[in-house]
């Protein structure tokens, strides 16, 4: 049974997609069977995989209508050992459409089951906000991890995520699921700046054991990897970007030993 995990923080900018991305290649790399489904109405994570989205018969957008199986819109990564659900820009009108319905935080998951036999990991690229959209695939997740950039006021607006955790977490209570913190993850450290180490201070004593060991570093590389269809982890393998991201799927796959 797969481990469901979805990378969330309402505040944009934060690295969610490159985390999304890279992960899970860097997963695949480890021997690990993983899906990725991009909820982000940007598509992003599709774009960075190397899928056109021009080209696509189904997206997620069409699982949130529930048009079609959800086997029918997974797709092949062509760069990496990684399967994806893609997302394009019809998902942005999607919450409006999903307002009347009896089930809506619950339509994600519900197709979810249908695959996550066949996967060890599944993660989520949640977009910026906490809508319908956001609390689908949060209450869809065994757990999430929260990328929290190293500059100022990183913990701002932090207190609205952990209260939808913990609004999800009461409404697992009835279905004998718990969504958890997987850990937090420190992204965009500049090592030349003084104030990426006191938000690296003031994470942890807020966190604790919670925020993962590895930080990813600020990398020209992550920046670019994007623009040639590939994860860091595939454009440049060696790049402490993509050194970093290897590193966090170890101590991730380590957690779910």
């Amino acid at each position: 049974m797969g481990k469901i995990l979805a990378i969330s923080n309402q505040k944009g900018g934060v690295g969610k997609t490159t985390t999304s991305v890279n992960l899970s290649s860097s997963l695949s790399y480890l021997g690990k069977k993983v899906l990725l489904i991009d909820i982000d109405y940007q598509a992003n994570a599709t774009t960075y995989m190397g899928i056109n989205r021009a080209n696509l018969k189904y997206t997620v957008a069409d699982i949130f209508h529930e048009r079609v199986s959800i086997h029918e819109v997974i797709q092949k990564v062509p760069s990496v050992n990684v399967d994806i659900i893609p997302a394009r820009y019809e998902l942005g009108t999607i919450e409006h459409s999903l307002i009347s319905h009896s089930n809506k935080d619950y339509i994600l998951s519900n197709a979810i089951e249908e695959v996550k036999d066949l996967y060890d990991y599944i993660i989520i690229d949640c977009p910026p906000s906490l809508g319908i959209v956001t609390i689908n695939g949060l209450t869809a997740s065994d757990s999430v991890i929260i990328p929290v950039q190293c500059e100022f006021l990183a913990l701002d607006g932090l207190t609205q995520l952990l209260n939808t955790i913990r609004l999800i977490q009461n409404k697992q209570k009835f279905n004998n699921k718990k969504l958890n913190i997987e850990g937090v993850l420190l992204t965009m450290l500049d090592t030349r700046s003084n104030i990426g180490y006191e938000v690296i201070n003031e994470v942890k004593t807020y966190f604790k054991e919670k925020v993962f060991k590895t930080i990813i570093p600020r990398n020209v590389k992550c920046s670019v990897a994007p623009s040639y269809g590939l994860p860091v982890t595939e454009f440049s393998p060696r790049s402490k970007g993509s050194i970093s991201y290897q590193n966090l799927a170890k101590e991730v796959a380590k957690l779910n030993e």
